[in-house]
């Protein structure tokens, strides 16, 4: 198998060659990593939980976390779900790389379609899939939704979605995934959400793919799939805790195939883990930080408070030359668009003309940071 080199290494081989400027303190902006301490409660949860480390973890993940994040589906989404309709994960990257191989093995010519730009791993998961790939792209003719072609669908065997979407931070109403829901039906193919950016938001929660499955009279979630993860609501990306939910049928087979792969994770992390899926006021002071830095944002720069995330994506002429004269000059790193999507058949790269800046750091650090892109797209 042969991968693509992840965009932070894209970025390396680009910005390695150039001396920044040593007169700015240096300022990273471009890994969707929260830079904020993870609560103390979890913390607390995770050390006293530590002599259950002699204890072997069950793959299927303890009671007490998978109740903790079935109760986070109904409290957020409205969603009841059964024991079966959930899978407990050591993260969601090893689920996005594992479920489509698990999902699409028996296919002869499997077909995985996915938003684009995209998470990397969306297509490491379809070369050892060995799957063909058709992109929905998202740009600002389509006012970064994607467009739907029937013909493309109907190939299709795994849709991924993802909404809020990284990086443009646009999102669906529960309506425009009601749709997508009626259309994985029609067509018969499995609809994914990745909704791992669903807890970052400055104003209303958007909307996810259970509860527009219900809206639709789906309620048992056939063919359709939420994924979701602690790592940006919690700021705790090293608690690896995520989740897969929705259709029993699929997700009878896919914890069967988990069993096997050895992605267990330990006693102690599931156990803070349930601490932080149960508690909601922490994530609530996160999300304050984060508005008050997109209004810092739209102050300095004059860009839109989006919907959710914690992403700006701002158009710029050459993202590949200004992303080096933010290095070179301000010692600022961000990452250019075009290194989160691909080039596709008629030669459009909808991260062309865009970078992506993470605005993940203290309202102190990011007021730095947007001054510097501003001076830089000033002079």
């Amino acid at each position: 198998m042969q991968f693509e080199s992840y965009p932070f290494e894209k970025l390396s081989a680009l910005l390695d060659p150039i001396e920044p400027n040593s007169a700015y303190a240096p300022l990273t902006l471009t890994i969707g990593e929260p830079q904020f301490e993870t609560p103390a409660f979890i913390r607390n949860a995770l050390c006293g939980s530590a002599d259950t480390l002699r204890r072997y973890p069950k793959t299927a993940g303890e009671e007490t976390l998978n109740g903790a994040m079935r109760d986070f589906v109904a409290r957020r989404f409205g969603v009841t779900l059964a024991n079966d309709q959930l899978v407990s994960s050591f993260g969601t990257r090893e689920v996005l790389f594992n479920f489509p191989q698990y999902l699409l093995f028996d296919k002869p010519d499997p077909v995985m379609t996915f938003t684009n730009p995209f998470y990397q791993i969306y297509e490491g998961a379809a070369i050892a899939s060995r799957a063909k790939v058709n992109y929905l792209n998202l740009d600002a003719s389509n006012g970064f939704r994607p467009q739907v072609d029937p013909a493309v669908l109907r190939a299709s065997d795994l849709v991924i979605l993802n909404f809020p979407n990284n990086p443009t931070s646009s999102c669906l109403s529960v309506e425009e995934l009601g749709e997508w829901v009626k259309l994985a039906l029609e067509y018969d193919f499995v609809l994914l959400n990745d909704e791992c950016y669903s807890e970052i938001y400055p104003h209303e929660a958007p909307a996810g793919i259970l509860e527009a499955s219900a809206a639709v009279g789906n309620t048992a979630f056939k063919n359709v799939l939420a994924l979701n993860s602690i790592s940006k609501r919690s700021s705790a990306p090293g608690l690896r805790s995520g989740f897969l939910a929705g259709d029993a049928t699929i997700l009878e087979g896919y914890r069967q195939y988990r069993t096997y792969i050895g992605c267990a994770s330990p006693l102690p992390l599931q156990t803070a883990a349930a601490a932080a899926w149960a508690d909601e006021a922490h994530v609530a002071e996160a999300r304050a930080v984060y508005r008050e830095n997109f209004e810092m944002a739209r102050e300095i720069l004059g860009t839109e408070v989006p919907e959710a995330t914690f992403y700006l994506w701002l158009e710029v002429d050459d993202a590949i030359a200004f992303t080096e004269k933010l290095y070179r000059d301000y010692n600022l790193k961000v990452l250019p668009g075009e290194y989160l999507a691909r080039t596709d058949i008629n030669g459009n790269n909808p991260g062309k003309g865009r970078i992506r800046i993470a605005l993940v750091e203290s309202p102190e650090r990011t007021r730095m940071a947007l001054e510097r892109i501003k001076e830089a797209m000033n002079g």
